[in-house]
């Protein structure tokens, strides 16, 4: 356990010795501006024992005199009790961390799970857009940080590759003598799919040939799969570029396309069905559950199979959740999905429920996400009204990166300022989105997003290796920069104490990332201990100092570069040693 995690329990044993019962107590433990925490607790557990908050907070201040991790207590306000952490509490804190080379908790709470991550699905032949940032870079780092936390964590990507528009790319593929060893890219094939959607809408003879196709392709028709399959590995390409510009995790492996679960489509309509779940309704087969309605107020159907057989989004998404408890064993499913998808996740996760697949024993969760907006506080679009397209904007942000960097470093050339500027421009754009609230909305603008000062990634970046910068220095000019710290040390001001209070509410921020499922906890958290960092810099001299202070100041800095290296580690972010 960390520092905090050992004086919540001193806390506990404290209450259950003031009020006779050694029972689990939980303290509720915030920062206070008076201390250097506040522990909330009395008010209600007061009022159950019909006593004064003050004197049972009192009490329990009297049970932790001789604490070695807590000081300066006091009882403040109806009944709260402010405190303060030793120093060698601190200190040893900070010593645990040099040990271990592990900034952050490794423990997760409880038992394990197997988590799967539904995350980024774009769509087959179609480019990907600003729209698709949200959902595959949040995935990517709640991803990263349960993995990090010991779950075993499962990535999909539920990509669109089935249904009415592949009946549309290949009747144009056909038409236009296009056949699967046809070199086209991704352009071309978003191109191809305008050509074939405009047809589609406009020629009655068209529109039932791509719905022919659709019934070969479904059928395993050999030409039909050829061209699909043609199609998929064209998109899976590009994906990956993309992917890997972004420098998220997801491959091949994680792909699971609508196609995949098309066996399983016949058997969730039986299986429904033989539960007494499906009604028929205006010739479909449909669930209505409860507290779904619509703007009338009248019964809401989740529609199962449509009326001409064929199925739609809800029934592949049944299938999915089903296949995913079932097969892939998950105790917990996370959609990364935006924030217009509510209604429709929340009827997956009830018929889910109303068919036994989803029980108690699982967590499924929408991680719900807003719009990224333009200047003029609109979704994001070009010019012309279209979607920005997603790589164009990531390009964007390394130039600007570029132009930044050349201006720091005019004796850098190309080839120098290359990895830092795509370094510094795609984290630039990724650690915006995610500083935000994921339910909120937020307008992209790239020059507050690359700025080396204020709450952006390039701070982020520029205090990580401005630390590294004085490690390497200390190293080069013979000084230990990496030895423990003495225990009996003592803090000389007030920065060097406040930068080690910040790196000790690090270590647990992981697990607040891992049960909210918001990102920008830990993005707080490295601007927090950056700010800290950058006092204690301007307070407390590194280099020059005597030991132990001076070893003691080495713990802190190698602590804080392990902290923002690893913390933008786990935002998907790089962090260069020269910026």
């Amino acid at each position: 356990m960390g520092l905090l995690e050992n004086v919540e329990a001193e806390l506990s044993a404290a209450i259950g010795a003031a009020v006779g019962d050694e029972g689990h107590h939980d303290p509720l433990l915030r920062r206070s501006d008076f201390a250097d925490l506040q522990a909330n607790f009395a008010l209600a557990m007061a009022r159950r024992l019909g006593t004064q908050p003050r004197e049972l907070a009192a009490k329990v201040v009297g049970r932790l005199e001789g604490s070695k991790l807590v000081r300066d207590l006091e009882v403040s306000g109806p009944g709260f009790v402010n405190l303060s952490l030793t120093d060698a509490g601190l200190v040893a804190e900070i010593a645990d961390a040099l040990r271990s080379g592990a900034p952050f908790d490794l423990a997760a709470e409880g038992d394990r799970d197997v988590v799967v991550v539904d995350y980024s699905a774009p769509n087959v032949a179609k480019q990907m857009h600003v729209g698709h940032l949200r959902s595959t870079i949040i995935g990517d780092v709640l991803c990263r940080v349960l993995s990090h936390l010991g779950h075993r964590v499962v990535r999909r990507n539920h990509i669109g590759d089935w249904g009415t528009p592949f009946g549309m790319l290949i009747g144009q593929l056909s038409a236009e003598g296009l056949g699967p060893d046809a070199q086209l890219d991704i352009a071309d094939l978003t191109d191809l799919y305008q050509r074939a959607r405009t047809r589609f809408d406009e020629d009655p003879a068209f529109t039932e040939e791509a719905r022919g196709w659709v019934v070969k392709l479904q059928a395993g028709d050999p030409t039909a799969r050829a061209l699909w399959q043609a199609l998929v590995t064209q998109s899976a390409r590009y994906f990956n570029e993309v992917y890997d510009l972004l420098d998220v995790l997801l491959t091949d492996d994680d792909i699971r396309g609508e196609s995949s679960y098309d066996s399983d489509l016949d058997d969730v309509v039986e299986e429904l069905d033989a539960a007494g779940l499906l009604v028929e309704h205006d010739g479909a087969l449909c669930m209505f559950l409860d507290g779904f309605t619509n703007r009338d107020g009248e019964p809401l159907p989740l529609i199962v199979r449509k009326s001409d057989g064929g199925y739609g989004y809800a029934a592949t998404d049944l299938a999915a959740i089903r296949r995913r408890i079932r097969v892939e064993g998950a105790t917990r499913i996370l959609y990364v999905v935006g924030l217009p998808q509510n209604l429709h996740l929340s009827m997956i996760f009830a018929a889910a429920g109303a068919a036994g697949w989803v029980t108690p024993e699982h967590r499924v969760e929408h991680v719900a996400f807003g719009s990224v907006l333009g200047d003029d506080g609109k979704i994001l679009r070009t010019r012309a009204g279209a979607p920005v397209r997603l790589v164009e904007l990531l390009h964007a942000a390394i130039d600007r990166a570029d132009h930044e960097v050349r201006i720091r470093h005019d004796d850098w050339d190309a080839q120098r300022r290359a990895p830092v500027a795509r370094a510094v421009g795609i984290g630039a754009v990724k650690f915006a989105d995610l500083l935000n609230d994921r339910r909120n909305d937020y307008r992209f603008d790239l020059d507050r997003m690359v700025a080396t000062v204020g709450a952006t990634g390039p701070y982020l970046q520029y205090a990580r290796a401005r630390i590294s910068s004085i490690l390497e220095r200390a190293r080069s000019e013979g000084m230990v920069a990496d030895s423990a710290v003495a225990p009996d040390v003592a803090f000389g001001n007030d920065s060097e104490r406040a930068l080690a209070i910040e790196l000790a509410h690090a270590r647990r921020t992981l697990l607040d990332v891992a049960q909210t499922l918001e990102p920008h906890h830990l993005c707080r958290t490295l601007l927090d201990v950056a700010g800290a960092f950058s006092s204690f810099y301007e307070n407390s001299p590194v280099l020059k100092a005597e030991p132990p202070v001076r070893e003691l100041r080495f713990a802190l800095c190698r602590t804080t570069e392990m902290v923002l290296e690893s913390g933008l580690d786990l935002l998907g972010i790089r962090s260069p040693d020269e910026i």
